[in-house]
């Protein structure tokens, strides 16, 4: 029941020939210093082999134009389909992991996997954060800081994908100075 959670597309792979993409919703944020976070994956998963042998992948955030392909992507296995070219995405060239990121993704988050927990259906991929792009028409050019309420990002809750809403507050608004 915690809910909601982002709908992610991860992509895994060190070549072309073995590239591929995994929804995955069991996500968050560990540690802020280092930078970590984690991804649980069932074991059977196609995706599963490829992220425990090449030991990384990227998170690329996803959106309103790509629910299609995330909901397809989470119900396909890569074993039977060449996922990039089937929902017709652009592998990208990750700055510091081998593994692809998705150019149609606002958002990528490179990872190294530090540990593997095995917890049952699923394995935990427990990753530090080795880089992050955001596309620049997210980007506000006052602060420079990432805009991503124009996104139009996606979350999960309870079998079903939604575009987030508007803005309600900040951290620390509750406690901050009125002028």
């Amino acid at each position: 029941m915690i809910y909601p959670l982002p709908a992610l597309l991860v992509s895994c792979g060190s070549n072309p020939d073995e590239y591929n993409l995994i929804t995955v919703s069991w996500t968050g944020t560990v540690c802020s210093e280092p930078p970590m976070c984690y991804i649980s994956v069932r074991k059977t998963r196609h995706s599963h082999k490829i992220l425990e042998r090449n030991k990384e992948f990227v998170l690329n955030l996803t959106t309103k134009d790509l629910s299609y392909a995330t909901d397809w992507c989470g119900v396909r296995s890569g074993e039977k389909f060449n996922k990039f070219k089937e929902m017709r995405l652009t592998p990208g060239k990750a700055a510091v992991v081998q593994a692809p990121t998705v150019e149609e993704s606002p958002v990528n988050i490179e990872c190294r996997v530090k540990e593997i927990l095995s917890l049952g259906s699923h394995d935990m991929f427990l990753a530090e954060v080795v880089n992050v792009q955001v596309d620049e028409k997210y980007i506000d050019q006052a602060t420079g800081k990432p805009d991503l309420e124009k996104a139009g990002l996606q979350v999960y809750v309870q079998g079903s994908y939604f575009e987030l809403g508007k803005l309600i507050g900040k951290s620390g608004w509750s406690v901050e100075k009125k002028k």
